[in-house]
């Protein structure tokens, strides 16, 4: 499988598969979300277009990065979403980089969101699609150049081509952050103590996360991916 690692900045064309990468928070959040009942989650072009969706959807939960604002009902952080029941709910959530990478490569045949949190599934999801024409794994922080989404990124590559990647190192890198820092010096607001924890918690979830055009809008949903106890094919 010939893969490429790219900031958001770097993307000059669109990919046939891309694996867009949020660790510190965005789709540890998604992943927590769904996992919380959410049906879907419509990744929002900016924070206006975020509130604008809810005007129109009042039922739907607004979800954006730093601290609480109005019209927004939650805050990017898995610590403060994991007790929230998010049953049958739509969410519409706004990051700074994660949700802005998964519309940069929205036009791709295969749009995967990915985080530690649902790593396992999301490399299986690639070995079952083949992805003859390469993965592009975009990775969303400090353009390019945050080290637990290239970590997370580099892992879920060596899982995909079936090299048994060791992940403690992996995450070692992730913990280390620049990010991680900051989360657990309190430097970025809208966040719960237990969020450097929560996004480290290696295949939390069963599920892949899979975003697609629906619309006029970018949905993100789950995508249960049988294991090879299942009998699944890879």
């Amino acid at each position: 499988m010939d893969t490429r690692f790219l900031g958001i900045p770097d993307l000059v064309e669109t990919p046939s598969v891309a694996v867009v990468i949020d660790v510190m928070r965005a789709y540890t959040v998604a992943a927590w979300a769904f996992a919380r009942g959410a049906e879907k989650i419509v990744l929002a072009e900016s924070l206006d277009d975020a509130l604008a969706l809810k005007a129109r959807h009042p039922d739907w939960v607004a979800l954006k990065d730093g601290p609480a604002a109005p019209g927004f009902d939650l805050v990017n952080s898995p610590g403060l979403l994991r007790s929230v029941d998010l049953g049958g709910r739509t969410v519409v959530q706004k990051t700074t980089a994660g949700t802005v990478g998964a519309l940069a490569v929205k036009d791709a045949s295969l749009v995967l969101c990915a985080a530690f949190v649902v790593a396992e599934a999301t490399a299986r999801l690639l070995r079952t699609r083949g992805c003859d024409g390469g993965v592009t794994f975009v990775v969303t922080g400090e353009d390019g150049q945050a080290d637990e989404d290239l970590a997370c990124a580099q892992y879920i590559a060596g899982r995909a081509t079936g090299s048994g990647t060791d992940p403690a190192r992996f995450l070692r890198r992730a913990g280390e952050s620049r990010a991680a820092a900051e989360l657990a010096g309190g430097v970025r607001p809208g966040a719960h103590p237990d969020d450097v924890a929560l996004c480290l918690d290696l295949d939390r979830f069963p599920f892949a996360m899979v975003a697609t055009p629906e619309d006029s809008l970018m949905v993100l949903r789950p995508y249960a991916v049988p294991s090879p106890a299942d009998g699944a094919s890879l």
